[in-house]
């Protein structure tokens, strides 16, 4: 009894005080994330990637050093946010992966076509996704500013809006579906809206990022086809035009975010 009366004595105590702060789940969610970035594995993709864009490689014995990337050859810094655009040389929209298989096919000699059919984390593919943590981390916390000067670049980013709100597969689905409103989560997972400008921080510019659930790094790429995958959709091949188009409709809508990729996701 006596036990009894001290732990009613004690209950008020136990008890949040009027107009205390509650901690909701979001707020739950955002310690969970803040915690998970306290040391992001991408920093060891980050070190590869740099190496690996110093060293000299393939047929032709060169680095990546005089890559354009878009602010002239060997600038990496202020590149990222800027990607896709268009490059005169190849007559084309690329983003930052289909881009670096201009040069490592031009200046290093090694087969772009087959680099682009090895799987996501093997061979050159992992060292791919090293280069995209490397030159990302360059142009942490600038801001995302997809150019649109060129009719190409405004011709894909109506076509990757389209290819967003396209609905199909057996399950109907759409880009749209998962990330074209706000306050939508699935489990812990927040589904940024992806179409509002400008954008969020934790949607386009957070990519590539380190995947706690895999212990893998991943491109946009990679991302972009696990999202094709969950659609129940055919694979669209790797920096095939429709991939690089949503790059552009999603980078253009996120214009201002800071970017922060590599990020470390759940």
């Amino acid at each position: 009894m006596k036990r009894l009366t001290a732990l009613l004595l004690c209950a008020p105590m136990l008890m949040p005080l009027p107009g205390a702060a509650q901690k909701t789940a979001a707020d739950g969610i955002a310690e969970y994330r803040a915690l998970l970035a306290d040391g992001n594995p991408a920093e060891l993709f980050e070190a590869k990637g740099e190496d690996l864009w110093k060293r000299k490689r393939g047929p032709k014995n060169a680095s990546l050093q005089s890559c354009d990337l878009g602010k002239g050859p060997g600038v990496v810094k202020g590149a990222f946010v800027e990607l896709p655009r268009f490059f005169a040389d190849t007559g084309k929209v690329q983003d930052l992966e289909s881009r670096l298989l201009t040069c490592m096919s031009s200046l290093q000699g090694l087969d772009a076509a087959a680099i682009a059919k090895t799987p996501f984390g093997k061979g050159e593919q992992a060292n791919m996704e090293a280069l995209a943590a490397w030159i990302s981390a360059e142009s942490r916390g600038t801001r995302m500013n997809l150019p649109q000067g060129h009719a190409e670049e405004r011709r894909m980013y109506e076509l990757g809006k389209r290819a967003f709100f396209f609905r199909g597969g057996p399950m109907d689905f759409s880009c749209a579906s998962c990330h074209g409103e706000d306050g939508k989560r699935i489990r812990l997972q927040d589904l940024p809206n992806l179409t509002k400008n400008p954008g969020d921080g934790v949607g386009f510019a957070a990519w590539p990022a380190y995947r706690v659930s895999s212990g893998e790094l991943w491109s946009m790429q990679r991302r972009l086809n696990d999202c094709f995958r969950q659609q129940r959709f055919p694979y669209p091949g790797y920096a095939s035009d429709v991939t690089i188009a949503l790059g552009v409709y999603m980078g253009v809508n996120a214009k201002g975010a800071e970017s922060i990729a590599p990020a470390i996701k759940r």
